[in-house]
């Protein structure tokens, strides 16, 4: 990895340091657009228990669980700054014990089978280590019906092309393209 590569992923692929605050404060203004969408698409009820994978800053969490308001939401990510930028976010909605948030990995998610009903992750897929696992860990933790989100912007450098066949072989059916002209959204479901 060369060093404009390793200055990004301190910056936004694992934020950590100064460009990591920087970085977080980036994503909360660029990433709210394409989750509000996102989450519209996941069709989040109120009771819903929800988990963001990647959640950054946490604008995301903010959403959903103000779409979720009986409900409860999860969030994962690796970087120790953006849990502190989500907890401050989210200060209200976790001392009410309506949002949880933790450092995790999507290929090792801290919680039970059939946990959520719904999961978002918002241009965080191509910053995993090993794809293939973490969308059958996600299947794991998901309950049977419940509907995955990978919603990216148009400036993530995630490609669509392929990512329904890598769904599908997770064991997700219904796996679909959802595209603006500013972002793309892959939907699937548990069977």
């Amino acid at each position: 990895m060369g060093a404009f590569e390793r200055v990004l992923m301190r910056a936004f692929g694992r934020p950590e340091g100064v460009l990591g605050r920087l970085g977080g404060t980036v994503m909360a203004r660029m990433n709210q657009p394409c989750a509000a969408w996102t989450i519209g698409l996941l069709e989040i009820r109120e009771n819903d228990r929800a988990l963001e994978i990647g959640f950054g800053p946490g604008a995301g969490i903010q959403l959903l669980a103000a779409a979720a308001p009986s409900g409860h939401v999860d969030g994962i990510d690796p970087s120790q700054e953006m849990l502190e930028q989500a907890t401050a976010r989210n200060a209200a909605a976790i001392a009410r014990g309506r949002v949880s948030l933790r450092i995790g990995s999507v290929e090792r998610l801290p919680f039970e089978d059939n946990t959520f009903d719904k999961v978002l992750a918002i241009n965080s897929m191509q910053v995993w280590p090993d794809s293939e696992t973490a969308l059958a860990e996600i299947r794991r933790a998901m309950k049977t019906r419940g509907a995955v989100a990978l919603g990216f912007t148009a400036y993530s450098g995630q490609q669509p092309g392929g990512l329904i066949e890598r769904l599908t072989a997770a064991g997700f059916v219904g796996a679909k393209l959802v595209e603006t002209d500013k972002a793309s959204c892959m939907l699937a479901v548990k069977a």
